[in-house]
Order: C-alpha cells, then structure tokens, then sequence
C-alpha cells in the first residue's frame, strides 16, 4: 500500500466525522465529496511541491477551509447539522465552530457516534459491516467486494441502503441514548465479523487481510477509549483481536503460503500485541457474566502462553471450546473443537469429533472441514482418503494461498516412502 492509501485509510474517516459535525449526517456525501476533493487537491499540489512534513494536518486544513467555503455559499439553502446550526448561520461564530469540528476530542466523538449509527440494529449486519468499513475504514466498494467474495454491485447496494437510512435519521446516535447498551452489542458483533474477515478472509486475493485486522483493532480501541464502551466484553473483544493478530506474522510464510497454527513458528508471533492482549484480557475479568468474546480470548490466550504446539494445554482448550458451544454454538466452533480433540487425544479422536459434528452440511462449501479430515487422514497414514479429502478441499478454496497450500497438502499426501513404492 502506498503513501496515499495509507494517509486515506487514516484520515479519511477522521476528515468525514469533522466534516458530518458540521454538515450533518443528513449532508453525508457532501461530507464525503469534500474529503475526496482534499485528496485530489493533494494528489496534484504534493506531485510538484513534495509531500508536506505533516500531511495528516495539511488535509485537515484544506478539509477545513473547503467546509467553510460550503457551508457560506449553501447556508441559505440547505440546513446542516442541527446541533451547531445556529452558530454557521454569522460569520462571527461560523470559523470558531468548525475550528472546534475538527479538534481532536470533537474528532473521537464524532467517529464514535458514527459508529453506533452505522450499526443500528434496523440494518443487516452485512450492511453495518459495510458501512463501517466504507465510512469509518476508508474502504470502497470495490475493495468490499474482493474482501468478501461479493458483487461490487452487490455492496455498493448495500452502502447506499446503510447511508439512507443514516440520512433519514437527521443526526448521529447520541452516545447518552437509552439503546446505548444494546446499540454496543450490535457495534462488537460488527467489530468482530470485520475482524474475522481479515483474519480468516474469503478474499480472493489474499488468505489473510492485515488491513482489516488493524482497522477493527483500531475501532474496538476508540471503543475502550469511550468509558461507558470500555465494558468486560469489550476487553474480552480487544483481547481476542490483539492476541490472534499477534499470529499474523507467522500465518503466512516469506513465499505467500498459509502456516497452520500448529506448524507456526512462535519466535514470529509479535510479542507487543501479545502483551497487549492479556492486558485487556485481565480487564475483561472484572465483570461477572462470561461472553463467547471471553471464551474466544481465553483458548487464544492458552495459545499465546505455549512455546510450541507439542506444549499447549489442548486439554484445556477443549473445556473452553465446550463452554463456547454452549453459549454460542455452531459448526465452525464444533470443526475447531475437533481439531483440538485431535491433538488431545490422537488422530481416532479428532476424527470421531468431525464425524459428530451436528449440521455438518453448513461446512459444505467451507474449504477447512475437508482439509481437516485430511490432515488427521493424513497423520494416520491413510495416504489415499487424505488425498480424496485435500482435493474435495481444493475446488472449495478461494484464494491463491489456499490452493497453494491444499496443493502441497495433496503433493504430501501422494508421496510414498521407498520402502513402499512396488
């Protein structure tokens, strides 16, 4: 990614949140013009003057004058955001309230605001994911669309759903509503499944989306910084992010192919993140109910204590992996759980816990329910039923490093020691 990609993705949700401060959310895509208008204005000053010693600050100026230049030629025929209005109506209050638009403080809270209105519980969570990471990431629908295997049409559709019903609402979520607490479940869930997507992505052009990664841990940390946010589940939320993206370094190896977390080597796993985790780990402990988020960062946090896969505890991964059924049961847990089994209690166990597995055929079109199968096929030496598995895995991979990793799992699974070949 470049300097420009870098610098939109940072700044173009802080320049939006600004800017909808002031023109209200009711005015989002002139929000969002003048952002683009900044950078374009960037992209042609920069090119023959150099990037300036703080670009952050350079777009935020220019950010700045263009919403004045707007809101004094339009005044008299649109409304804007209606918490200043009145101070954009004289030239007196007009710069002092956009000055304060874009302080930092105004910036957070603006972003928070907007991330609980992007995720009203009236919208699909497909739609808030998008949002979130159209508005508050930088992301376009094009670049969606590759993250989640879907229709650029299709997202696009999805964006302008979210961004009229933001229109229609008038003003952002007030973070002192009464919704606020079941408003925060519905900002977690779409924190996490943006997470997920990175971390496990369907994209098809990479395994792994770092870029996701570090926009949800971003959010889920401007979350924590809000106190009435900053709950148990929370914590246990921020936990999990930080200590499976401290694996990410290892994932996927110097040549683009995935590393299984068992095969990773550990000395890669970035040891600041992993401190982080089980810091916010220890202060999600400090409420009383226990989430699916706590049980996930528990079994992460069992992993970030082990030196290699022969020294974790899976006996105790298994436990959780049963208390994360029992609060959030599904198949993919249930696949997880089985792979655990396998490394507990050897190859006849795991595969006992696949074939056990309820709603199976949810896994269908799931490339690592196969590939699962074919490992622990292939670690009872059944060469052939490893294969069979691999390649059913194969036709259901979605990107260049699966198939590159199904391929060589294939390519060792058709290998015969010497002693055997007749």
């Amino acid at each position: 990614m470049d300097l420009d990609e870098h610098l939109f993705r940072r700044e173009s949700a802080r320049m939006v949140a600004a800017l909808t401060r002031v023109f209200g959310v009711h005015n989002l895509a002139l929000a969002e013009d003048v952002v683009q208008d900044a950078f374009c204005k960037a992209a042609e000053i920069w090119k023959v003057r150099g990037v300036p010693a703080n670009p952050s600050a350079w777009l935020m100026t220019t950010a700045k004058n263009r919403a004045l230049d707007v809101v004094r030629r339009e005044r008299t025929a649109r409304t804007f955001a209606p918490e200043i209005g009145r101070l954009l109506a004289t030239e007196w209050t007009l710069a002092p309230a956009v000055a304060e638009s874009f302080d930092a403080p105004a910036i957070r809270d603006e972003q928070l605001r907007m991330m609980f209105s992007c995720c009203q519980p009236r919208l699909p969570e497909n739609v808030q994911v998008a949002l979130v990471l159209n508005i508050l990431c930088g992301f376009g629908a094009g670049e969606i669309a590759g993250a989640f295997l879907t229709g650029r049409a299709a997202i696009e559709k999805r964006i302008a759903r979210g961004k009229k019903v933001l229109a229609s609402s008038k003003r952002l979520f007030d973070l002192s509503d009464a919704d606020f607490v079941a408003r925060l479940s519905s900002v977690r869930r779409a924190l996490y499944l943006l997470f997920n997507e990175g971390y496990h992505g369907a994209s098809a052009e990479s395994a792994v989306r770092v870029d996701l990664c570090r926009e949800a841990i971003g959010l889920v940390t401007l979350l924590l910084e809000h106190a009435p946010a900053a709950t148990p589940e929370t914590n246990a939320l921020a936990a999990l992010m930080c200590l499976c993206a401290a694996r990410l370094p290892a994932r996927v190896d110097a040549a683009g192919d995935l590393s299984p977390l068992v095969e990773q080597d550990r000395a890669r796993w970035d040891d600041g993140l992993v401190a982080r985790g089980l810091t916010y780990f220890e202060a999600s402990s400090r409420g009383t109910d226990v989430s699916a988020y706590h049980v996930e960062a528990a079994i992460a946090a069992v992993h970030a204590g082990a030196r290699s896969s022969d020294e974790t505890d899976w006996a105790t991964i298994v436990s959780l992996y049963d208390r994360l059924l029992g609060i959030a049961p599904s198949p993919v847990v249930s696949l997880n759980r089985a792979m655990a089994v396998g490394q507990r209690d050897g190859v006849d166990g795991g595969i006992a816990a696949l074939e056990a597995i309820a709603d199976v055929e949810r896994l269908g079109q799931y490339p690592f329910h196969s590939a699962a199968l074919g490992e622990l096929e292939l670690r009872r030496g059944n060469r052939e039923r490893a294969r069979e598995h691999f390649s059913r895995a194969l036709t259901l991979a979605r990107n260049v490093a699966e198939r590159r990793f199904l391929e060589r799992r294939i390519s060792q699974a058709s290998y015969s020691a010497p002693d055997k070949v007749r």
